[in-house]
C-alpha cells in the first residue's frame, strides 16, 4: 500500500466519471473509492500475515459500500469501481492497471479447489454492469465485457464480449467500413446508425447486403470496361440517381412495425376481454 496509489485511485475518478465535481466530494461520497482504499489497507495487512484483521476490514467495507473485495486479490493502479453495489472480487483475482468495473460485476471462481480459481484482467479492461467473469481465465488488454455478459473463456486483447455465454464481437476493417458508408451514401440511405460491435441480426443483414452490392458494382464496372474496349458504348449512359425519398430509415420502419404490433395486441386484448365479458 502507498499513499501514491490511493491518490491515483481518487484522481482517476475524474477521468471516468463526468459527474465527479471535486476531490472532497469523491472522497466522501463515492463508495467505489471507499472500497478501494479499504482494500489497499486490507491487502497490506494480508501480506503482513495479519489475515483475520484484514478480513475484518474487508467485511466492514462490504457493510459500508456493498462491495466485496477479498484482501488476497491483486489490484493494480488507477482502479475505478463506478456505483459499485454488488461487486464481488475473489481471492485469486488479478486486475491490471487502469481497469474499470461497474455495479453488479462478479470476478468469481468455478471451482472449490485451492489455487488460482479467479480471472485475471490485464490493463485497461472495462467490465459492464452485471457481468460475470468466472474461472481462472485471462481477459486481454483493453478488452470490453458487455453488461450482463457471462464470460467463462479467455478473451483476446482489444475485443468486445457480449451475451450469455459471452461471445466475441469482431470489428470490421476501416476499409470495409468506408466501402459500406460510400454505398449507403450512393443509395441515399443512412445505415441506421449501427456499429458492427452491436450484435444486431438486422444490422448484420444490411451490412452483408451493402457488401454484396459493392461486389456487384465492381463486376458491372469491369464488364462495362470490357464492352467499351470492344467498341460497345451502351454502358456509357449514366445510371439514374436514386431518390432519397424512396428509402425509409430502418428505425422509422421498426417504429411503425412496433406501433402496429402494439395496436394489434391492444385490439386483440380488447376483443378477448369483450368475449370474456359476454361469456360471463
Amino acid at each position: 500500500m502507498s499513499i501514491k496509489q490511493i491518490r491515483e485511485d481518487i484522481a482517476c475518478v475524474f477521468e471516468r466519471d463526468p459527474a465527479a465535481r471535486n476531490t472532497f466530494e469523491v472522497m466522501t461520497t463515492y463508495p467505489g473509492v471507499h472500497a478501494i482504499v479499504h482494500y489497499r489497507i486490507a491487502n497490506w495487512l494480508w501480506l503482513k500475515n495479519l489475515k483475520w484483521l484484514s478480513r475484518l476490514l474487508s467485511t466492514f467495507s462490504r457493510w459500508m459500500t456493498g462491495i466485496e473485495i477479498h484482501p488476497g486479490a491483486t489490484i493494480g493502479r488507477r482502479f475505478f469501481i463506478d456505483h459499485g453495489m454488488g461487486v464481488v472480487i475473489g481471492e485469486t483475482a488479478e486486475i491490471g492497471d487502469d481497469c474499470t468495473l461497474y455495479h453488479g460485476v462478479t470476478l468469481g471462481g468455478t471451482s472449490w479447489n485451492k489455487g488460482k480459481r479467479h480471472p485475471t484482467l490485464k490493463d485497461g479492461v472495462v467490465v459492464g454492469a452485471g457481468a460475470k467473469v468466472l474461472g481462472p481465465i485471462l481477459v486481454g488488454d483493453n478488452a470490453r465485457i458487455g453488461s450482463n455478459a457471462v464470460v467463462t473463456k479467455e478473451v483476446p486483447a482489444g475485443v468486445t464480449v457480449v451475451g450469455i455465454p459471452g461471445r466475441i464481437v469482431q470489428k470490421t476493417s476501416s476499409e470495409q467500413d468506408s466501402r459500406r458508408k460510400a454505398m449507403a451514401e450512393k443509395m441515399g440511405f443512412d445505415a441506421y446508425g449501427m456499429t458492427d460491435e452491436m450484435p444486431d441480426p438486422i444490422a448484420r443483414s444490411i451490412h452483408n447486403m451493402m457488401d454484396h452490392m459493392h461486389a456487384v458494382d465492381r463486376k458491372i464496372d469491369a464488364m462495362c470496361k470490357a464492352l467499351h474496349a470492344l467498341g460497345d458504348h451502351s454502358c456509357d449512359e449514366a445510371l439514374p440517381e436514386l431518390e432519397k425519398e424512396t428509402f425509409v430509415s430502418l428505425s422509422e420502419r421498426c417504429g411503425d412495425m412496433a406501433e402496429g404490433e402494439a395496436t394489434a395486441g391492444q385490439t386483440g386484448s380488447g376483443q378477448e376481454s369483450q368475449a370474456v365479458n359476454k361469456d360471463t
